[in-house]
């Protein structure tokens, strides 16, 4: 036999497999080659690891590799897919004799692991049973078996790295293997979403897995109470979204007390499974979640700004930069603008009118209705640019929104100051172990390596990829590509193709929905609006059907599958709507809450059984009768009961429902509905199935993208609409060259114009080749670069504030979940670092006491505990203190246990009890230990002084605190409320000062000087310079209330 091949022989030439191992040990599996073995010692954990082939090496190499594709075999991620099909191997070893086990023996399996992993087993020892238990579970429950690419997929996330999974190969059922096998833990899993609805369907579809093994399952919603969210918290699995995640993190750190946490505190975090995670950590980035107070606003200057920012020209009175939203008032424009305000100087600190005209300019230039934003209810609602949907809880910071509100003549609510805030890449490093999921990554996979040391591992399809991606297509003017994807969607339809047209904003769709109205094609729309953004679920259902054409923005992108042929059960829960809701209410629909019905126009009718319009017809006769019987339902309320009548139909006995229908018994409405639903879903099922192999016939799918974004990454996710799970599709792009990318980053147009114009007069023909596409992608490449760059200067600026967030947030929890001995420790700490501060600023131990300012330094002691301290040190004068001070310089020695300087005030006797006297000692020793004292020859008569002014500062203290007579909960009480809101205060000021830091370190680079670095320089000193004004504050403010006690409240009106 061949002798045995090393990996390590590989190594030095091949430096993606050293990437993978130096920046991710969490990929614990080790590589090797298809079908071949692996051995290594037992008693070692290094890289030396032998692959032992069964034949002789060359005849193996040719049995091994026989069809692989040379290209896939020096690929990376072939390698480490090949070695996850070992475990793959041992899941499907273990599937019959767990298909034999009743659904109780295998609820006992959840367990038999946790037992096993309290004994010292590891969740890799227990991976390959965890995995074959959920693939049966699932099966039972669901109906769905994970294929062995699935099984593949939750490795993958277990191992703490991204799968890139293609659209429709089933993200959504991968997550439960490794939500499962780490929730046996007992720490608690989060799974995490883009929004609401996915969460809520995840929880509920997915759940079922989880709770019939035995585990139990949270969901948090926007809109839930403290205590349902604590609830939900506390489960072993929970769903959620990034934001209602975030949000809830920062309200725990504002929150005043213990009892009003809601996570799992003191380790809220331990695994998190983040769906879209390019989405949620590449494009939602750069926008950091924010909880924002009320500051004191300047309502009137807004509308002024915007009428003065409407008499600027742009490129006489201003320049604008659309690469980064910047404007800048050239010469003219300051003279106008200072005459039309009345005012000599735009920056002004008594007058400042620069930051509302820049922002009434930014408002004007960079923020367009229907595109950023769309006005409703009164108010300006922002429209995610990456998503397409309305953000109504967001607004924009820096009075920019308020810019935008006198811009379109509304009510201008108050400027915000921001009281907390995290970004997702702070937010999700906080998780020991994270893993993610989705369909485009591998472009971005170097920044998710460098960011947060993730590889992104590509999982391979089920079925081939059969997709067609035509050629890019490109313009000189928009009227020419318009008119194009008119023609095109148009043919489509011709042919019977469902077409799907991704665009760029709600301006855009709308126009597009114009044009083919125009030429009577029945379409549907799905943008932001309210009217569309509502019946997002049923358009997407309705679009892989055949004739259907779907003109969408990025809300298409995420989400929901396009199944050709269309999605039976939407279509059987659209049917029952129409046919029981009017039988069920009189109230008409809401449009801007329930949308639009969705046009059926060309597409084919659904065929309803004589079974499924009976079952139909006895649903609306109970409907009828309980609505004569009842108060009559409103609209929401019996949309509500349907759609809680078809999620009972995935647990309900039909058996028994049958059984009660065939003996005419009396059902509930509910149950009748669940009935109908059933059958209803057979005929569906049947219709969309016949559908869709005519659909697969004519070709699939049609997807057409009206424009490039600004990164590759986007782009496949409209083209991954196309050809699911091996399906048939095609794809293509129509750009223009007037689109807003190219203006953005000053694309040079004019090569091409001229190339159009010498191969045809008519400027509205295409043209395409690999020329214009090199460009094109060339083009994309910059902008991803660009965008990157902004985002890892956002990062290192953040990973400054994500130190000093941790340390507050940190002593924040220790504070209200610590007892009472702990907090009473960092009082005295407090104090003595009070203490140790007054010292450090009146002494240098290199100089003689006669050259300390012991008179400013007395006063300040004074000062921190008032009337209490005040009365003590009446008679001292600055020559008392320097007297003792002398005679302690003689002192060979002293006891420190009973230390006190002589002929001054003694500390009142309070240190009674071993734990207090060990608390004094262990002050000693930590001065005497503390190197940011200057060595000089009287550095040991500023130690005993810090040390007596410490005892005197806590003596005093314990002292008015037993004569106040309260009891040990009160006392503890107050002290943690004090300790909170002067942590707080200043924190919320820090944020404000860190904020204006990052904008102005930026001018410092004209001075040759690196702006992170004074970032870094002056956020230290700034955080510095905090902590020590919120122990200030704390040990005055707690003398003050003790001295004479009121409300809390009163301590901090600020």
């Amino acid at each position: 036999m061949a002798s045995p091949l090393r990996l390590s022989v590989l190594s030095p030439s091949f430096s993606p497999l050293t990437l993978l191992f130096s920046t991710s040990c969490k990929h614990s599996r080790l590589l090797s080659p298809p079908h071949a073995s692996v051995s290594s010692s037992p008693s070692s954990s290094s890289s030396s690891t032998t692959l032992t082939p069964h034949k002789p090496f060359s005849t193996s190499l040719k049995g091994s590799f026989e069809g692989v594709k040379w290209g896939d075999l020096w690929s990376l991620n072939n390698w480490v897919v090949s070695d996850y099909y070992r475990l793959v191997d041992s899941v499907n070893g273990l599937e019959q004799s767990f298909r034999g086990l009743s659904d109780e023996q295998l609820r006992l399996k959840t367990t038999e692991f946790r037992q096993r992993l309290s004994r010292g087993e590891t969740l890799a020892d227990i991976q390959a049973e965890a995995f074959a238990v959920v693939r049966e579970a699932a099966r039972r429950t669901l109906g769905m078996r994970h294929f062995d690419v699935q099984i593949i997929g939750g490795a993958v996330l277990h191992d703490g790295c991204i799968a890139e999974m293609k659209t429709g190969e089933g993200k959504t059922l991968v997550s439960t293997l490794a939500a499962y096998l780490n929730a046996l833990s007992g720490n608690g899993v989060h799974v995490v979403t883009v929004n609401d609805y996915l969460a809520q369907r995840d929880a509920e579809w997915m759940g079922r897995v989880h709770r019939f093994l035995g585990l139990s399952v949270g969901l948090i919603q926007r809109g839930m109470r403290a205590d349902e969210r604590r609830s939900n918290y506390g489960c072993d699995i929970t769903y959620t979204n990034n934001s209602e995640l975030g949000f809830d993190y920062l309200r725990d750190n504002l929150c005043g007390n213990k009892g009003q946490l809601v996570m799992r505190w003191p380790k809220p975090f331990h695994f998190a499974i983040v769906d879209e995670v390019d989405s949620v950590l590449i494009d939602e980035g750069r926008n950091p979640l924010l909880i924002s107070g009320e500051a004191n606003m300047d309502a009137a200057r807004y509308p002024v700004a915007a009428k003065v920012a409407e008499l600027l020209v742009r490129g006489i009175h201003y320049d604008v930069e659309l690469k980064d939203n910047s404007v800048n008032l050239t010469e003219e424009g300051v003279a106008l603008a200072e005459m039309v305000l009345e005012t000599n100087d735009l920056w002004d600190e008594n007058d400042p009118w620069a930051r509302f005209l820049m922002n009434a300019l930014k408002a004007k230039e960079f923020y367009r209705q229907d595109v950023q934003y769309i006005v409703r209810n009164g108010k300006a609602l922002i429209i995610n640019e990456l998503t397409g949907r309305v953000e109504e809880k967001r607004r924009w910071s820096e009075g920019i929104h308020q810019a935008v509100e006198a811009k379109e003549g509304l009510q201008i609510q108050a400027d915000s100051v921001v009281v907390a805030q995290i970004t997702y890449q702070s937010l999700f490093k906080l998780y020991p172990k994270l893993s993610g999921m989705t369909g485009t990554a591998k472009t971005e996979e170097k920044e998710f390596l460098k960011m947060f040391q993730m590889p992104v591992i590509e999982v391979p399809t089920n079925l081939p990829n059969i997709r067609m991606d035509l050629p890019i297509q490109a313009f000189a003017t928009a009227r020419g590509k318009w008119e194009y994807v008119r023609e095109e969607v148009e043919h489509m339809f011709q042919l019977g193709r469902p077409v799907l047209v991704g665009t760029t904003s709600v301006e855009n769709s709308e126009y597009l929905s114009e044009l083919l109205k125009d030429r009577k094609i029945p379409h549907n729309v799905l943008n932001a609006r309210p009217k569309y953004a509502a019946r997002e679920a049923e358009t997407i259902a309705q679009a892989g059907r055949k004739y259907a054409i779907t003109i969408s923005t990025n809300m298409a992108g995420r989400g929901t599958d396009i199944i050709l042929g269309g999605n039976p059960k939407m279509l059987a829960k659209k049917i029952l709507e129409d046919r029981l809701l009017p039988f069920m209410t009189e109230e008409a629909p809401n449009v801007e809450i329930d949308g639009e019905q969705i046009s059926q126009k060309g597409l084919s009718k659904i065929e309803i059984g004589p079974s499924s319009i009976a079952l139909l017809a006895k649903a609306a006769c109970i409907a009828k009768y309980g609505r004569k019987s009842k108060e009559d339902w409103p609209y929401q309320k019996a949309k509500l009961l349907i759609q809680e009548s078809i999620g009972k139909s995935q647990s309900v006995d039909i058996d028994n429902l049958e059984k009660l229908l065939a003996e005419e018994s009396e059902l509930f409405l509910g149950d009748a509905i669940t009935c109908a639903y059933l059958s209803v879903l057979q005929d569906c099922e049947a219709h969309c199935l016949n559908e869709g192999a005519e659909v697969k016939r004519l070709g699939g799918l049609h997807v057409i993208g009206t424009s490039l974004h600004e990164s590759r990454r986007i782009d496949n996710q409209l083209r991954g609409r196309a050809g699911r799970q091996g399906d048939p599709g095609s794809t293509r792009f129509m750009v223009s060259l007037q689109d807003e990318m190219f203006q953005k980053f000053n694309f040079d147009t004019e090569w091409a114009v001229r190339l159009i114009s010498r191969i045809t007069n008519n400027e509205d023909i295409p043209i395409e080749g690999h020329t214009i596409v090199k460009q094109l992608l060339g083009l994309q490449i910059n902008a991803e670069k660009y965008y990157f760059g902004i985002r890892k200067s956002l990062v290192e600026f953040d990973e400054v504030l994500e130190v000093q967030r941790k340390h507050v947030y940190d002593l924040r929890q220790l504070i209200l979940t610590g007892d009472s001995e702990s907090c009473c420790e960092h009082i005295f700490r407090y104090m003595q670092e009070v203490a140790d501060e007054i010292v450090f600023a009146n002494v240098d131990p290199l100089k003689s006491p006669r050259d300390w300012t012991l008179g400013k330094l007395l006063d300040e002691f004074v000062d921190i505990g008032g009337n209490c301290l005040a009365e003590q040190f009446a008679e001292i004068r600055e020559e008392d203190m320097l007297s003792s001070l002398e005679q302690v310089h003689g002192l060979d020695f002293t006891i420190i246990d009973a230390f006190s300087l002589p002929g001054l005030p003694l500390p009142p006797k309070t240190f009674r009890g071993i734990r207090k006297k060990q608390s004094s000692l262990k002050r000693w020793l930590n001065i005497c230990a503390d190197d940011s004292m200057k060595n000089g020859g009287f550095r040991r008569i500023a130690n005993f002084l810090r040390k007596y002014l410490g005892d005197v500062l806590i003596a005093s203290y314990l002292q008015i605190v037993e004569e106040s007579g309260y009891d040990d909960t009160y006392f503890l009480e107050i002290e943690r409320e004090v300790i909170v809101k002067s942590l707080d205060c200043f924190w919320r000021d820090h944020l404000i000062n860190m904020n204006r830091l990052s904008s102005a370190v930026n001018v410092r680079s004209f001075g040759h000087r690196n702006p992170l670095e004074e970032y870094k320089i002056d956020g230290c000193r700034f955080f510095i310079s905090m902590l020590s004004a919120t122990r200030r504050l704390t040990v005055e403010s707690l003398f003050q209330y003790w001295s004479s006690p009121r409300n809390s409240e009163e301590l901090f009106e600020l």
